[in-house]
């Protein structure tokens, strides 16, 4: 599969394979870019930033649209490369795929409300003669940098602001899943896209990275991906605005009062969609003592009923890790934590880059599944006495991306809202719960800046201000 420099299809004698975490089988292979190509990238992108500028809100509307349909009609074949190349089954890959369909529109649907407001600076008593107003320009380039977990849906929510604001996109996808970036890429040049408006640079970060995220011409980077390549972007970036969202450990507390089979249900759910790595992921759970006993058997049991297998079986639940070496790194942690006096209720398995769902007891603070994101299927229990110790618990973490807690009384339910220093905390509901219009984002080491859609918008594009005299 060729990539895309400008709009035109690109191919290079250096190529990387791109497998199957299934099996490790090379299902296709896109060009290695060098740095000449992210060069080119670049020269297009400042011309298309020119012709993206003089489309109406209505073509930009129409093109997202027009997108999102083509998503929409042609959703199996979407969710084929998503479950093929990433870690999803064939059922997580439906629900992803037509989620970006639905991402898309919404970023349609946001074109047409780019506006200003009228200021009234007559209120002040040197402007009597005076009037003005401000909007929205786009801020011309934006780089995106999306991640292997949400192949689709992940480019869908940095495209899709960053067209409907009127901006040209360089896109680096992971070189892990750059196949439904691609398929996307080519759906948004058949759908009218001015082409020097949009490349996908397909390579490693190691080889292109610094290139991408050092030139000058990007005004906006968003970033999808872990703190330490986070951090180094932030040292390279220059002057530009940043968005980034860099990983979780989210902490779930379930009250007393509470439907606790429902709790641990959702609770077993949001532990293990997409085998674990997923950002809003529950990670840590905090369990009142006096129903401790009762729900952690109601947690087990949900876990066994998770069926892992081949990711295109209509049967399967949970599929593997991305990579083998990602699946030694869980499986160290989870040896790690267990050595140290954490205890294992079920799980804890290796199979080839299958982890089995796991869940452990008690593990120490000072172990990697605690301090640190699992991403993988591994989900840790603690007790707690009140709320006060469950909340600062929770906070413990370097991270604040998603909190949750489970019960029915609403007293609790603020107390745990306004102390949870977390971008959002979801009240009887898992963790793993977004809707693509909501501001989206975290405290701390869980990032900068917001996406869903609008909030997307407002970083990517330049308030001009006019004053009339």
């Amino acid at each position: 599969m060729k990539m895309i420099i400008g709009g035109k299809f690109v191919d290079k004698d250096q190529k990387i394979p791109v497998l199957n975490p299934e099996d490790d089988s090379i299902i296709e292979y896109v060009p290695s870019a060098s740095i000449d190509d992210v060069k080119k990238a670049y020269e297009m992108a400042e011309e298309g930033a020119k012709e993206m500028g003089k489309l109406s809100s209505y073509e930009r509307y129409k093109i997202l649209r027009d997108v999102a349909l083509y998503v929409e009609t042609h959703l199996e074949e979407f969710s084929r490369t998503i479950a093929l190349e990433g870690i999803k089954t064939i059922n997580e890959a439906r629900k992803e795929a037509a989620r970006a369909a639905n991402t898309l529109m919404y970023g349609a649907e946001e074109a047409k409300r780019l506006q200003g407001e009228i200021l009234h600076v007559d209120a002040d008593f040197r402007s009597a003669r005076r009037s003005g107003f401000w909007y929205r320009e786009p801020v011309g380039i934006v780089l995106a940098i999306t991640p292997y977990n949400d192949p689709l849906n992940m480019v869908a929510h940095k495209l899709s602001p960053a067209i409907a604001a009127g901006n040209a996109v360089v896109l680096k996808p992971t070189y892990l899943t750059p196949l439904s970036a691609l398929k996307l890429a080519k759906a948004f040049l058949e759908a009218g896209l001015p082409e020097k408006a949009l490349s996908v640079v397909t390579g490693k970060s190691g080889t292109i990275g610094d290139a991408l995220v050092s030139d000058p011409r990007p005004r906006v980077i968003t970033f999808t991906g872990g703190v330490e390549a986070g951090l180094e972007i932030t040292r390279k970036a220059g002057l530009k605005k940043l968005m980034m969202e860099l990983g979780s450990s989210s902490a779930v507390i379930v009250d007393y009062e509470t439907d606790i089979e429902r709790a641990a249900q959702l609770t077993a759910d949001g532990s293990f969609y997409a085998a674990g790595q997923n950002c809003i992921g529950v990670q840590r759970v905090y369990i009142h003592r006096s129903i401790y006993e009762k729900f952690v058997p109601l947690m087990v049991e949900a876990t066994k009923k998770i069926k892992v297998g081949p990711k295109l079986s209509e049967e399967t639940t949970m599929g593997p890790m991305i990579t083998k070496e990602e699946a030694d790194r869980v499986e160290r942690w989870i040896n790690e934590a267990i050595e140290k006096g954490g205890k294992l209720l079920i799980g804890g398995e290796r199979r080839g880059n299958y982890i089995m769902p796991t869940i452990i007891e008690n593990p120490p603070s000072d172990t990697h599944v605690v301090t640190d994101e699992i991403f993988g299927p591994v989900v840790c229990l603690f007790s707690y006495e009140n709320l006060d110790e469950a909340i600062e618990k929770a906070n413990s973490s370097r991270y604040g991306l998603h909190a949750a807690i489970f019960t029915e009384n609403l007293h609790k339910a603020m107390k745990a809202i306004k102390g949870l220093k977390f971008g959002g905390v979801m009240v009887n509901d898992s963790t793993d719960f977004r809707v693509d219009y909501m501001p989206f984002g975290g405290y701390k080491y869980s990032g900068i800046n917001r996406e869903g859609l609008r909030f997307a918008i407002e970083v990517m594009t330049e308030i001009k201000t006019v004053i009339i005299s």
